[in-house]
């Protein structure tokens, strides 16, 4: 349970959400990479709940990574809370990492037909939303995809305020100040933020590469040992056995984010390379990588976006794109590297969209690919991103595939640029720190 000295900082995209979700019936189910902010998040709620008048003894909070439930079974669980709710009162249910209890699913759907309440669970693992667990719950729960801090939450996390400056000719700039008054040009955090990523804890330790990376290794060693290699001990899932493979496999796609990739050619060019083994003779077979690609999917430390086909409006089975969740999980990994700019850029401006509610997909059109097809209900967004757009070159490459496109729906190109026009042909241009900030 949350202490009264604890002190958290807000993440309202988030908690808006849950308290959207409050007091309905449909399980609350916060899903994301390990030391993301879901323990913190489910606090939040819960001095929000407080703060509402809910009185402690309707809030039981259990967090199944302490040994102080290390041992429960599934019926332990469910005696456990069924012996500290209140009588006659809904009582509110916070359970962190609840995939670490077996069959944890029949205490979940247990609480829910046996009393009053509101429950609310996470997990570091996608499956967590099984097949299985979908089934058992028959679609009553809502899903809260919580990830790293955006660029604006970072500014806030490490301390700083955001605030906009007229200069004499009347533009408007966003500067960003500290706590003793100094200012900054937003590319500075910008840069802090492309090298040291948006992990929150990162905000406790501090911007030193030293204390930033370990606290790193931390949340990727977590991931590979508990989420991955543990796997093996879930019904129905493929033996990850193999560490190093795994963890050339990690490297592979991190060091190939926004490429075009497919399973067999990470195993074609682990071989090819020479980056297998010595003791393995062969490549590795198209099954053993698919699943530890799923492995990898499934820990949330990588995303992938299918391709789309912008004519034929279908989704394409071949080469999608593989983004890592953080890109400074992907500095600890590969080391801080100027020339990759453009694709972090890419992976950044990925994450943006799934945080703003997108649908996001890589676009092919003819023989040329638009970076992002961002969509909703109701809106559609064609997104390039590029480092500069200085050269003719350049400006030529990033839109030809936006004027093959023949409908009328908005077309974006971000760029690291500033100052340049607007728009051209009707695409516009915009700043991408701005666009982050916006």
């Amino acid at each position: 349970m949350l202490t009264a000295n604890q002190k958290l900082k807000k993440r309202d995209f988030y908690l808006n959400k849950l308290i959207a979700f409050q007091d309905t019936e449909p399980v609350k189910v916060i899903t994301g990479i390990r030391r993301c902010g879901k323990s913190s998040l489910m606090k939040l709620m819960i001095l929000h709940l407080r703060e509402s008048g809910i009185p402690d003894e309707q809030i039981i909070a259990m967090n199944f990574e302490s040994m102080e439930f290390r041992s429960m079974d599934v019926k332990a669980f469910y005696d456990y809370v069924v012996s500290r709710k209140p009588a006659d009162k809904k009582v509110y249910l916070f359970f962190d990492e609840v995939q670490r209890i077996a069959e944890w699913q029949d205490a979940i759907n247990s609480f829910r037909v046996d009393f009053p309440c509101d429950i609310y669970i996470t997990g570091s693992n996608a499956y967590l939303l099984s097949s299985e667990f979908a089934t058992y719950l028959s679609g009553r729960y809502v899903e809260i995809k919580m990830l790293p801090l955006s660029f604006k939450e970072f500014i806030d996390f490490h301390g700083y305020t955001i605030a906009e400056h007229k200069s004499p000719s009347g533009k408007k700039t966003k500067k960003i100040s500290d706590s003793e008054g100094n200012i900054f040009d937003t590319e500075e955090l910008f840069e802090a933020y492309l090298k040291f990523g948006g992990m929150p804890g990162i905000a406790d330790v501090g911007l030193e590469q030293d204390k930033a990376y370990t606290l790193l290794d931390g949340v990727y060693s977590t991931v590979v040992m508990r989420d991955i290699l543990e796997r093996e001990k879930r019904r129905g899932q493929r033996k990850i056995t193999d560490a190093d493979l795994l963890r050339k496999i990690i490297m592979f796609l991190a060091d190939n984010i926004g490429s075009n990739t497919s399973v067999t050619s990470i195993g074609n060019t682990l071989a090819s390379e020479g980056l297998l083994d010595n003791n393995r003779k062969t490549k590795p077979a198209v099954q053993t990588v698919q699943a530890y690609v799923g492995a990898l999917l499934e820990s949330y430390i990588f995303y992938e976006a299918k391709r789309y086909d912008i004519k034929g409006r279908e989704y394409l089975r071949t080469l999608g794109k593989y983004y890592i969740v953080d890109v400074g999980l992907r500095n600890y990994l590969l080391g801080f590297r100027d020339i990759d700019t453009g694709h972090i850029l890419e992976n950044i401006v990925y994450f943006e969209l799934l945080r703003r509610g997108y649908d996001t997909a890589i676009g092919k059109i003819g023989n040329v690919e638009v970076d992002f097809v961002a969509t909703t209900a109701d809106e559609k967004i064609y997104y390039q991103v590029t480092q500069t757009m200085a050269s003719e070159q350049t400006k030529e490459r990033e839109l030809r595939p936006l004027m093959q496109i023949r409908d009328n729906y908005e077309k974006v190109i971000l760029t690291m640029d500033r100052g340049l026009t607007t728009s051209i042909d009707g695409v516009k241009v915009v700043n991408v720190i701005e666009w982050l900030l916006d």
